[in-house]
Protein backbone atom coordinates (compact mmCIF):
# COMPACT_ATOMS: atom_id res chain seq x y z
CA UNK A 1 0.00 0.00 0.00
CA UNK A 2 1.37 3.55 -1.12
CA UNK A 3 1.44 6.19 1.60
CA UNK A 4 -0.22 9.21 1.71
CA UNK A 5 1.60 12.45 1.12
CA UNK A 6 0.28 15.21 2.78
CA UNK A 7 1.95 18.19 0.61
CA UNK A 8 1.99 21.72 2.71
CA UNK A 9 2.32 24.37 0.07
CA UNK A 10 3.79 27.21 1.94
CA UNK A 11 4.39 31.03 0.57
CA UNK A 12 7.51 33.33 1.80
CA UNK A 13 5.02 36.85 1.01
CA UNK A 14 7.76 39.93 1.38
CA UNK A 15 9.19 42.57 -0.33
CA UNK A 16 12.63 42.21 -1.69
CA UNK A 17 14.97 41.82 0.90
CA UNK A 18 16.63 44.78 0.64
CA UNK A 19 13.18 46.18 1.33
CA UNK A 20 12.95 47.15 -2.40
CA UNK A 21 10.02 46.61 -5.27
CA UNK A 22 6.41 47.52 -5.95
CA UNK A 23 4.53 45.88 -2.99
CA UNK A 24 1.36 45.66 -5.31
CA UNK A 25 3.51 44.28 -8.17
CA UNK A 26 5.48 41.81 -6.19
CA UNK A 27 2.60 40.78 -3.30
CA UNK A 28 -0.39 41.76 -4.24
CA UNK A 29 -1.00 40.89 -7.41
CA UNK A 30 1.06 37.92 -7.19
CA UNK A 31 -0.81 36.33 -4.03
CA UNK A 32 -4.22 37.22 -6.05
CA UNK A 33 -3.44 35.18 -9.08
CA UNK A 34 -2.32 32.17 -6.62
CA UNK A 35 -5.52 32.34 -4.77
CA UNK A 36 -7.38 31.90 -7.84
CA UNK A 37 -5.12 29.10 -8.92
CA UNK A 38 -5.76 27.53 -5.39
CA UNK A 39 -9.56 28.08 -5.45
CA UNK A 40 -9.55 26.28 -8.98
CA UNK A 41 -8.46 22.81 -7.59
CA UNK A 42 -9.71 23.59 -3.84
CA UNK A 43 -5.98 23.44 -2.77
CA UNK A 44 -5.42 25.18 1.02
CA UNK A 45 -2.33 26.42 1.77
CA UNK A 46 0.08 28.49 4.01
CA UNK A 47 1.23 32.16 3.47
CA UNK A 48 4.52 32.91 5.62
CA UNK A 49 4.52 36.94 5.41
CA UNK A 50 7.61 38.86 6.10
CA UNK A 51 5.25 40.12 9.55
CA UNK A 52 8.29 42.51 10.31
CA UNK A 53 8.36 44.26 7.10
CA UNK A 54 4.63 45.23 8.13
CA UNK A 55 5.52 45.87 11.37
CA UNK A 56 7.73 48.36 10.25
CA UNK A 57 5.53 50.00 7.72
CA UNK A 58 2.79 50.15 10.61
CA UNK A 59 5.55 52.35 12.88
CA UNK A 60 6.27 54.71 10.39
CA UNK A 61 3.29 55.45 9.11
CA UNK A 62 2.30 58.32 11.07
CA UNK A 63 6.03 60.15 10.06
CA UNK A 64 5.43 58.90 6.37
CA UNK A 65 1.54 58.79 5.38
CA UNK A 66 1.85 57.39 1.81
CA UNK A 67 2.78 53.84 4.21
CA UNK A 68 -0.30 54.03 5.47
CA UNK A 69 -2.18 52.63 2.39
CA UNK A 70 0.11 49.99 1.65
CA UNK A 71 -0.31 48.49 4.83
CA UNK A 72 -3.49 48.78 5.03
CA UNK A 73 -3.71 46.44 1.83
CA UNK A 74 -1.28 44.24 3.58
CA UNK A 75 -3.53 43.89 5.84
CA UNK A 76 -6.43 42.96 3.57
CA UNK A 77 -4.25 40.54 1.33
CA UNK A 78 -4.00 38.84 4.58
CA UNK A 79 -7.53 38.77 5.92
CA UNK A 80 -8.97 37.63 2.21
CA UNK A 81 -6.48 34.58 1.89
CA UNK A 82 -7.54 33.60 5.75
CA UNK A 83 -11.30 34.10 4.59
CA UNK A 84 -10.70 31.94 2.11
CA UNK A 85 -9.28 28.96 4.15
CA UNK A 86 -5.50 29.36 3.63
CA UNK A 87 -3.51 29.51 6.72
CA UNK A 88 -1.01 32.37 8.04
CA UNK A 89 1.75 31.44 9.77
CA UNK A 90 5.24 33.47 11.22
CA UNK A 91 7.91 34.95 9.26
CA UNK A 92 10.03 37.38 9.53
CA UNK A 93 13.13 38.70 8.34
CA UNK A 94 15.46 40.95 10.86
CA UNK A 95 17.44 43.22 8.71
CA UNK A 96 13.99 45.47 8.91
CA UNK A 97 15.39 45.78 12.36
CA UNK A 98 16.63 48.69 11.94
CA UNK A 99 14.97 50.13 8.91
CA UNK A 100 15.28 53.39 7.53
CA UNK A 101 12.63 55.19 5.23
CA UNK A 102 13.78 58.23 3.05
CA UNK A 103 12.85 59.82 0.07
CA UNK A 104 10.66 56.56 -0.39
CA UNK A 105 13.54 54.35 -0.61
CA UNK A 106 14.02 51.81 2.22
CA UNK A 107 17.68 51.44 3.62
CA UNK A 108 17.39 47.99 5.91
CA UNK A 109 20.21 48.20 8.13
CA UNK A 110 19.82 44.96 10.36
CA UNK A 111 21.24 41.92 10.29
CA UNK A 112 20.00 39.16 8.02
CA UNK A 113 20.40 36.66 10.41
CA UNK A 114 18.77 36.15 13.52
CA UNK A 115 21.68 33.85 15.21
CA UNK A 116 23.29 37.46 15.04
CA UNK A 117 21.34 39.14 17.42
CA UNK A 118 21.02 37.69 21.30
CA UNK A 119 18.13 36.06 23.07
CA UNK A 120 16.29 38.95 24.27
CA UNK A 121 16.51 40.91 20.54
CA UNK A 122 15.39 37.89 19.36
CA UNK A 123 12.46 37.52 21.50
CA UNK A 124 11.61 41.32 20.97
CA UNK A 125 11.37 40.45 16.87
CA UNK A 126 9.08 37.28 17.42
CA UNK A 127 6.89 38.14 20.19
CA UNK A 128 6.18 41.88 18.34
CA UNK A 129 5.87 40.38 14.89
CA UNK A 130 3.54 37.69 16.11
CA UNK A 131 1.25 39.39 18.47
CA UNK A 132 0.78 41.64 15.07
CA UNK A 133 -0.24 38.64 13.07
CA UNK A 134 -2.63 36.93 15.78
CA UNK A 135 -4.22 40.51 16.63
CA UNK A 136 -4.93 40.55 12.77
CA UNK A 137 -6.32 37.11 12.70
CA UNK A 138 -8.28 36.84 15.95
CA UNK A 139 -11.11 38.85 15.11
CA UNK A 140 -12.15 36.44 11.94
CA UNK A 141 -11.07 33.31 13.87
CA UNK A 142 -10.37 33.58 17.93
CA UNK A 143 -8.88 30.14 18.38
CA UNK A 144 -6.24 31.47 15.84
CA UNK A 145 -2.84 30.94 16.84
CA UNK A 146 0.54 31.09 15.68
CA UNK A 147 1.87 27.45 15.89
CA UNK A 148 4.48 27.61 12.90
CA UNK A 149 7.53 29.72 12.09
CA UNK A 150 10.57 29.75 9.36
CA UNK A 151 13.65 31.83 9.95
CA UNK A 152 14.62 34.91 8.12
CA UNK A 153 16.83 33.61 5.60
CA UNK A 154 16.51 30.08 6.90
CA UNK A 155 18.94 31.15 9.64
CA UNK A 156 17.86 28.79 12.67
CA UNK A 157 20.93 26.54 13.54
CA UNK A 158 23.09 26.53 15.41
CA UNK A 159 21.69 28.68 18.31
CA UNK A 160 21.76 28.38 22.03
CA UNK A 161 17.97 29.84 22.49
CA UNK A 162 16.26 29.75 18.95
CA UNK A 163 14.24 26.88 19.87
CA UNK A 164 13.70 27.48 23.47
CA UNK A 165 12.70 31.04 22.47
CA UNK A 166 10.27 29.70 19.75
CA UNK A 167 8.78 27.61 22.59
CA UNK A 168 8.12 30.28 24.98
CA UNK A 169 6.37 32.04 21.95
CA UNK A 170 4.04 28.82 21.81
CA UNK A 171 5.51 27.85 17.72
CA UNK A 172 4.89 24.15 18.01
CA UNK A 173 6.76 23.34 14.31
CA UNK A 174 9.89 24.95 12.42
CA UNK A 175 10.21 25.00 8.73
CA UNK A 176 13.49 26.84 8.48
CA UNK A 177 15.69 23.65 7.77
CA UNK A 178 16.73 22.65 4.28
CA UNK A 179 19.19 19.50 4.50
CA UNK A 180 22.18 20.23 2.05
CA UNK A 181 21.80 23.71 2.15
CA UNK A 182 25.24 26.04 2.32
CA UNK A 183 25.58 29.78 2.18
CA UNK A 184 28.86 31.54 2.90
CA UNK A 185 29.04 35.49 2.04
CA UNK A 186 29.27 38.74 3.98
CA UNK A 187 25.40 39.10 4.38
CA UNK A 188 24.55 34.80 5.65
CA UNK A 189 26.67 32.07 7.01
CA UNK A 190 24.59 28.49 6.48
CA UNK A 191 25.92 24.83 6.85
CA UNK A 192 22.76 22.16 6.57
CA UNK A 193 25.09 19.94 4.58
CA UNK A 194 24.99 17.78 7.56
CA UNK A 195 21.80 17.64 8.91
CA UNK A 196 20.71 14.28 10.75
CA UNK A 197 17.23 14.05 9.22
CA UNK A 198 16.53 15.34 5.43
CA UNK A 199 12.91 14.16 4.75
CA UNK A 200 10.26 13.60 7.83
CA UNK A 201 9.43 15.29 10.93
CA UNK A 202 11.94 15.02 13.89
CA UNK A 203 12.70 15.98 17.41
CA UNK A 204 15.70 18.98 17.05
CA UNK A 205 18.30 19.23 19.66
CA UNK A 206 17.34 22.34 21.59
CA UNK A 207 20.71 23.80 20.98
CA UNK A 208 20.89 22.78 17.23
CA UNK A 209 18.60 22.18 14.98
CA UNK A 210 20.65 20.86 12.55
CA UNK A 211 20.74 17.40 15.02
CA UNK A 212 18.11 14.88 16.44
CA UNK A 213 17.35 14.68 19.38
CA UNK A 214 17.02 11.16 21.38
CA UNK A 215 13.90 12.42 23.57
CA UNK A 216 10.89 14.03 22.60
CA UNK A 217 11.39 17.97 22.62
CA UNK A 218 8.81 20.65 22.70
CA UNK A 219 9.27 21.68 19.32
CA UNK A 220 9.25 19.59 15.97
CA UNK A 221 11.18 20.86 13.35
CA UNK A 222 9.79 19.59 9.52
CA UNK A 223 11.98 19.71 6.98
CA UNK A 224 12.14 21.97 4.19
CA UNK A 225 12.05 19.43 1.01
CA UNK A 226 14.91 19.38 -1.40
CA UNK A 227 15.58 17.25 -4.35
CA UNK A 228 18.29 16.96 -7.20
CA UNK A 229 16.90 17.98 -10.69
CA UNK A 230 18.32 15.84 -14.04
CA UNK A 231 20.47 17.02 -16.33
CA UNK A 232 18.15 17.31 -19.02
CA UNK A 233 15.49 19.46 -17.11
CA UNK A 234 17.70 21.79 -15.15
CA UNK A 235 20.45 22.76 -18.61
CA UNK A 236 16.74 23.37 -20.33
CA UNK A 237 15.42 25.52 -17.19
CA UNK A 238 18.75 27.59 -17.25
CA UNK A 239 19.29 28.09 -21.02
CA UNK A 240 15.54 29.57 -21.02
CA UNK A 241 17.27 31.34 -18.32
CA UNK A 242 20.23 33.18 -20.52
CA UNK A 243 17.72 33.90 -23.59
CA UNK A 244 15.48 35.65 -21.06
CA UNK A 245 18.52 37.76 -19.88
CA UNK A 246 19.89 38.26 -23.28
CA UNK A 247 16.50 39.50 -24.44
CA UNK A 248 16.43 41.53 -21.11
CA UNK A 249 20.11 43.32 -21.14
CA UNK A 250 19.29 44.07 -25.16
CA UNK A 251 16.18 45.97 -24.50
CA UNK A 252 18.22 47.78 -22.19
CA UNK A 253 21.59 48.50 -23.89
CA UNK A 254 23.13 51.90 -24.60
CA UNK A 255 25.22 53.21 -27.13
CA UNK A 256 28.14 53.22 -25.01
CA UNK A 257 30.35 49.93 -24.23
CA UNK A 258 33.67 50.73 -22.88
CA UNK A 259 36.26 48.30 -23.27
CA UNK A 260 37.42 47.36 -19.50
CA UNK A 261 34.03 46.38 -18.53
CA UNK A 262 33.34 44.60 -21.32
CA UNK A 263 35.89 42.79 -20.96
CA UNK A 264 35.20 42.18 -17.18
CA UNK A 265 31.65 41.15 -18.33
CA UNK A 266 32.84 38.37 -21.25
CA UNK A 267 35.03 37.15 -18.33
CA UNK A 268 31.96 37.03 -16.02
CA UNK A 269 29.96 35.43 -18.58
CA UNK A 270 32.39 32.44 -19.18
CA UNK A 271 32.01 31.54 -15.54
CA UNK A 272 28.04 31.85 -15.74
CA UNK A 273 27.41 30.21 -18.98
CA UNK A 274 29.95 26.97 -17.51
CA UNK A 275 27.58 27.25 -14.37
CA UNK A 276 24.30 27.06 -15.62
CA UNK A 277 24.86 25.17 -18.99
CA UNK A 278 27.71 23.09 -18.61
CA UNK A 279 28.03 21.95 -15.13
CA UNK A 280 24.19 20.77 -14.80
CA UNK A 281 25.17 18.80 -18.02
CA UNK A 282 27.65 17.20 -16.09
CA UNK A 283 25.84 16.35 -13.01
CA UNK A 284 22.43 16.58 -11.61
CA UNK A 285 21.28 19.83 -9.64
CA UNK A 286 20.62 20.69 -5.65
CA UNK A 287 17.39 22.44 -5.42
CA UNK A 288 15.86 23.65 -2.32
CA UNK A 289 12.04 23.00 -3.15
CA UNK A 290 11.04 26.28 -4.35
CA UNK A 291 8.24 26.54 -6.87
CA UNK A 292 8.81 29.72 -8.16
CA UNK A 293 12.26 28.94 -9.08
CA UNK A 294 11.20 25.34 -11.40
CA UNK A 295 10.13 24.81 -14.28
CA UNK A 296 7.16 22.26 -14.75
CA UNK A 297 9.57 19.30 -15.35
CA UNK A 298 11.54 20.39 -12.41
CA UNK A 299 8.39 20.33 -10.39
CA UNK A 300 7.28 17.00 -11.78
CA UNK A 301 10.43 14.93 -10.86
CA UNK A 302 10.72 17.22 -7.54
CA UNK A 303 6.90 14.99 -6.78
CA UNK A 304 8.29 11.69 -8.20
CA UNK A 305 11.65 12.33 -5.73
CA UNK A 306 9.35 12.73 -2.90
CA UNK A 307 7.14 9.32 -3.68
CA UNK A 308 10.29 7.34 -3.66
CA UNK A 309 11.26 9.05 -0.51
CA UNK A 310 7.90 8.60 1.68
CA UNK A 311 7.79 4.73 -0.13
CA UNK A 312 11.79 4.05 1.08
CA UNK A 313 10.25 6.09 4.74
CA UNK A 314 7.68 3.08 5.27
CA UNK A 315 5.38 5.49 6.69
CA UNK A 316 1.59 5.33 6.02
CA UNK A 317 1.51 9.43 6.16
CA UNK A 318 4.06 11.57 5.13
CA UNK A 319 4.10 15.31 5.59
CA UNK A 320 6.64 17.26 2.93
CA UNK A 321 7.29 20.94 3.15
CA UNK A 322 7.49 23.13 -0.06
CA UNK A 323 7.95 26.72 0.11
CA UNK A 324 7.48 29.35 -2.54
CA UNK A 325 8.36 33.32 -3.33
CA UNK A 326 5.49 35.14 -5.00
CA UNK A 327 7.45 38.23 -5.83
CA UNK A 328 9.87 35.40 -8.00
CA UNK A 329 7.73 32.72 -10.13
CA UNK A 330 9.16 31.92 -13.39
CA UNK A 331 6.37 29.63 -14.23
CA UNK A 332 2.80 30.30 -13.98
CA UNK A 333 1.56 27.95 -16.36
CA UNK A 334 3.50 24.85 -14.64
CA UNK A 335 2.52 25.81 -11.07
CA UNK A 336 -0.96 25.67 -12.41
CA UNK A 337 -0.45 22.27 -13.52
CA UNK A 338 1.37 21.22 -11.17
CA UNK A 339 -1.17 22.12 -9.07
CA UNK A 340 -3.91 20.57 -10.71
CA UNK A 341 -2.18 17.54 -10.96
CA UNK A 342 -1.28 16.89 -7.27
CA UNK A 343 -5.26 17.82 -6.74
CA UNK A 344 -6.17 14.78 -8.54
CA UNK A 345 -3.51 12.01 -7.46
CA UNK A 346 -4.98 9.65 -5.00
CA UNK A 347 -1.63 9.39 -3.29
CA UNK A 348 -1.32 13.06 -2.26
CA UNK A 349 -3.00 15.58 -0.01
CA UNK A 350 -3.24 19.18 0.59
CA UNK A 351 -2.13 20.44 3.82
CA UNK A 352 -1.82 23.74 6.01
CA UNK A 353 1.07 24.20 8.36
CA UNK A 354 -1.59 24.70 11.00
CA UNK A 355 -3.11 21.20 9.97
CA UNK A 356 -0.35 19.59 9.88
CA UNK A 357 0.80 20.66 13.54
CA UNK A 358 -2.51 19.50 14.69
CA UNK A 359 -1.87 15.76 13.01
CA UNK A 360 1.62 15.97 14.59
CA UNK A 361 0.13 16.78 17.94
CA UNK A 362 -2.30 14.01 17.94
CA UNK A 363 0.18 11.19 16.89
CA UNK A 364 -0.95 11.03 13.42
CA UNK A 365 2.41 12.11 11.89
CA UNK A 366 5.22 10.22 13.18
CA UNK A 367 8.09 12.23 14.35
CA UNK A 368 11.83 10.67 14.69
CA UNK A 369 14.41 10.54 17.49
CA UNK A 370 18.08 10.25 17.20
CA UNK A 371 18.95 6.40 18.13
CA UNK A 372 21.88 7.63 19.43
CA UNK A 373 21.60 8.36 23.21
Amino acid sequence: MKPTIYLALTHDWELRGDGSGDIEEIQFAPMRRLLEIYEKFGARTTFLPDVMQQVTFRNLQSTHPELKPAADAWDEHALAAYRQGHDLQLHLHSQWSEAKYESGRWSLRGEWSLLKYDREQTMSMLAESKSYLEDLLQPVQRDYRCVAFRASALALAPSAYMLSALVELGIQIDVSVAAGFFLNNQTLQLDYRRCEETFLPYYPKMDDARKASSQREPIVCVPLNHFYGSRAAVTKLNVALVQERLQRRGSDSTTESPARPQLDTDRTGVARVYEKLIEPAIKRKYFVSDMSRLSYPLMREMLLQIRQRAVTSGLPKVPVVLTNHPKDIRDWDGLERFVAEVAKADDVEFITLAGLAEKIRSGEFQVRKSMLS
